[in-house]
């Protein structure tokens, strides 16, 4: 019987050694990462048994999951985890929410053979640090609804790669009467594909210094200018992002630019009420062109050793090879990790449509992120300035809007800048 009992005690000392460690995850936009943080973690659960994951209920958007977690780095109830739109990363380190990962990194062995390359380990970078590994990477492209292109004269041999030519396409396509011609989802988390539109043209944002707005130059007047053309010479109607996505689901839209994010989304939607093919950002240039890499990075924000610990964990697969290759395959996303693309090359032969961000790549850089604790605000100013162009109330001035949004958004950068 005393033999017994020492095997059930030591069974019990077993037991308890490996008991769970709980860590509490939060991400944003649950309508396109529902299914696939589900997925990723019934992976993970058979990996690493030892760690339990709860997900607390979702952010709406990437403003939302910024504003909450500064809200409640304040009263210390931050998740674990959590999911941040790319351009956060910059104030979350500020504020001390964010935990460094150097430490673990340097840890690790062979880490860039796992597919984390410097770049994007930049791309969760802040102040020299790590605070982040990039989780799903988007780039803004153009969505063709092919049966009304083809009704407006254009065949998928000659489909429109600058904003002239689609502008003009879209003007034929709402001409016809049967379908609104192009739009772009110009609010989308706030300034992302202002930022893109710049960008293309060679523009920055600030000055390398941030002391001074620099999105007012010719590379922002010729951004505003198509933003304005859009509004009357092809009649883009001003409807809201999730409007907009669902009318060119039904067919009632012909042209819509927006990000790779929702390709898998829309695809679904679509079915097979109308041929779908995606095509690259307008007037990309070689040598000046870049386009803003949207999307999110995982965050440790837990202080606690344990949970820092399996946290680190829970960051490496979700990031990591399985963990991409799920992101991609159900999501219009791209996994940031090399291994990750090294598995879905048969993927992207069978799902050209997916395909056509990854020429892209080239283009890419950084989601700016304005400095200061005005960074959420002078998102807003920047899309409403934009909101008073696209609703057509100041179309006809947009060279005017662009200077008060310029003077805005210095007004809140840090003061002495």
């Amino acid at each position: 019987m005393r033999m017994l009992i020492t095997a059930a005690a030591l069974s019990l000392t077993a037991s308890m050694a490996m008991a769970e460690t709980t860590i509490t995850v939060q991400y944003a936009y649950p309508e396109l990462f529902e299914n696939t943080q589900k997925e990723i973690l019934q992976a993970f659960n058979k990996a690493h048994p030892d760690i339990k994951v709860e997900f607390r209920a979702s952010y709406k958007d990437y403003e939302d999951a910024a504003q909450r977690v500064l809200r409640e780095g304040i009263t210390g109830n931050v998740p674990d985890v959590t999911f941040q739109g790319l351009n956060r990363v910059r104030i979350l380190a500020d504020k001390g929410i964010a935990q460094p990962l150097d430490g673990f990194i340097a840890s690790e062995k062979d880490f860039d053979a796992a597919g984390y390359h410097s770049g994007m380990l930049q791309a969760g970078a802040a102040n020299g640090k790590v605070y982040g590994l990039p989780f799903a990477i988007s780039l803004p492209i153009v969505y063709f609804n092919m049966d009304l292109v083809k009704k407006a004269g254009v065949d998928e041999n000659s489909l429109p790669t600058t904003w002239d030519r689609i502008i003009a396409l879209g003007a034929k396509i709402e001409a016809q009467g049967e379908a609104d011609g192009v739009m772009t989802e110009w609010a989308i988390t706030g300034n992302w594909i202002w930022q893109a539109m710049v960008f293309a043209n060679g523009g920055s944002m600030l000055n390398a210094a941030e002391t001074e707005v620099a999105f007012d130059g010719a590379a922002g007047k010729k951004a505003i200018g198509t933003l304005a053309r859009l509004a009357t010479e092809a009649k883009s109607p001003n409807l809201s992002p999730n409007e907009m996505r669902a009318a060119f689901a039904a067919g009632k839209l012909g042209v819509m630019v927006t990000t790779t994010a929702r390709l898998n989304v829309i695809t679904q939607q679509v079915g097979g009420k109308f041929a779908l093919k995606t095509g690259n950002y307008p007037d990309l240039q070689p040598g000046l062109s870049h386009l803003p890499a949207g999307g999110n990075v995982a965050l440790i924000t837990a202080k606690d050793k344990d949970k820092q610990k399996a946290a680190w964990q829970f960051l490496k697969f979700w990031t990591g090879p399985e963990g991409g290759a799920i992101m991609v395959k159900t999501t219009g996303y791209m996994a940031p990790n090399n291994k990750a693309a090294d598995l879905l090359k048969d993927f992207y032969v069978n799902n050209p449509n997916q395909a056509v961000a990854l020429s892209q790549l080239p283009y890419l850089t950084g989601w700016y992120a304005f400095p200061g604790d005005n960074g959420l605000k002078i998102t807003d100013v920047i899309k409403d300035r934009l909101q008073s162009v696209m609703d057509g109330s100041r179309a006809k001035e947009a060279e005017t809007v662009l200077a008060d949004m310029a003077n805005d958004v210095h007004a809140l950068l840090p003061r002495g800048n």
